[in-house]
């Protein structure tokens, strides 16, 4: 037992121990989670469970909140840079108008759902509108994944890869605002209703124009540049002075990064080549992200029922009014038997953007002094996310297979 207490000591005493650790034993677990096909995401939250503060404490608290915490700014940067890469003008104008009216009305019809059932069931508004905003996001990788498995092509691949892409983006677009939004109402120091929304107003606005802005900056600094190196250089030390002023002054760095994102990819077909460049450097910074989210975790919160009977009742609400959401646009659109029949049950799986959009929560600069006065509310609403992601991506991926195999049966 000293031994071990050792190790503990040892890995606590440099953050590049608590890196490395975390890395390795993430990267072990979330292939053995692929191996029981489960998402590498579910094994790396395991990970970090299994080394935070709730098992063998490896990598303490304290280190977390303070050493580690540039990591988690980095990957939130990152991830937001990349979905404003779905904001593709040419993307939008392909897909159709079908597409949109079938994205628009199931998040619609999902979030006000969701949201009133959290209501119903005692959570406070904020967070249960946070919970709706989330609840609208699903699962590209796996979707995408069983596609690609299948070599499936087709009208119903089209409209699948279509609702999934601008729902995503739109999720993400959605939560900024109405995350903005929620921190004006919960901040204590703010007063009166005008003035909420005055600032949540100001904070969205001055967001977009400064990842307008820096989208700008890198679009004109590496349109000449031909080397990949100086590429991802001058891109990551633009992204990284980005994401710090707007946590300095306050703003949102998810609104401000997915707009520089926007702006790049909207503003020449050359910039598709920076995401490119940017791309090999994401994964060990994803996974390092999703582990460190999982030192934080309380497992002991699964074991209450009322957790339980929260997170179950978001996980058959979400289902199903994706589905039947999806099926009664795609009626009203005409898009055809399959695409009715098939498409809601695509809907299902979701992972990253929920896990990540539900950590961003807890984990911003903005909740710090929120966090006192309604932590409890921030961690159950991180529980619930992950209790629904790890049963979807346990069920989501074989619906989607079923559904597509099926539709490529009938058309």
């Amino acid at each position: 037992m000293h031994e071990l207490t050792s190790l503990r000591d040892l890995l606590s005493t440099h953050p590049l121990f608590s890196l490395g650790i975390l890395l390795v034993v993430g990267y072990g677990i979330g292939k053995a989670a692929v191996r029981i096909h489960l998402p590498e995401i579910t094994g790396y939250i395991l990970a970090g469970l299994l080394l935070g503060e709730a098992v063998l404490k490896v990598v303490p608290y304290k280190m977390y909140s303070t050493s580690l915490v540039f990591v988690t700014d980095l990957a939130l940067g990152l991830i937001a840079l990349t979905m404003g890469g779905d904001f593709f003008s040419a993307k939008f104008r392909r897909i159709g108008k079908d597409i949109v009216i079938i994205t628009a009305v199931q998040m619609i019809l999902t979030f006000v759902s969701v949201t009133l059932l959290m209501v119903l069931l005692r959570i406070p508004l904020p967070f249960a509108v946070l919970l709706g905003v989330i609840a609208t996001a699903t699962d590209p990788v796996s979707t995408g994944a069983k596609v690609q498995t299948l070599r499936a092509r087709g009208r119903f691949i089209d409209y699948l890869y279509g609702v999934i892409a601008l729902d995503d983006a739109l999720c993400a677009a959605f939560f900024g605002v109405v995350f903005a939004v929620v921190v004006s109402v919960l901040n204590p120091t703010a007063s009166g209703s005008a003035l909420l929304a005055f600032n949540a107003l100001q904070e969205i606005f001055f967001s977009l124009v400064l990842g307008a802005a820096v989208g700008f900056i890198i679009h004109v600094v590496t349109r000449d540049k031909q080397s990949t190196n100086e590429i991802l250089i001058i891109t990551l030390g633009i992204l990284l002075i980005e994401t710090a002023l707007a946590i300095v002054f306050e703003l949102s760095p998810l609104l401000s990064n997915m707009a520089a994102g926007a702006f790049l990819i909207n503003a020449s077909p050359r910039n598709h080549r920076i995401f490119r460049i940017i791309e090999p450097l994401t994964p060990p910074i994803y996974a390092l992200f999703f582990v460190i989210a999982g030192t934080k975790l309380d497992p002991s919160l699964f074991l209450r029922s009322d957790l339980v009977i929260i997170g179950l009742a978001f996980v058959v609400t979400r289902g199903l009014v994706k589905y039947f959401g999806v099926k009664a646009a795609a009626l009203h659109c005409r898009s055809g038997d399959t695409v009715q029949k098939y498409l809601g049950l695509c809907m299902i799986p979701q992972a990253g953007i929920a896990i990540g959009l539900a950590l961003l929560v807890r984990s911003t600069a903005h909740m710090v002094g929120i966090s006192e006065l309604y932590g409890q509310h921030i961690q159950m609403l991180v529980n619930i996310i992950l209790l629904s992601v790890f049963i979807n991506e346990l069920i989501g991926p074989s619906l989607s297979k079923y559904a597509i195999m099926k539709a490529l049966e009938e058309e």
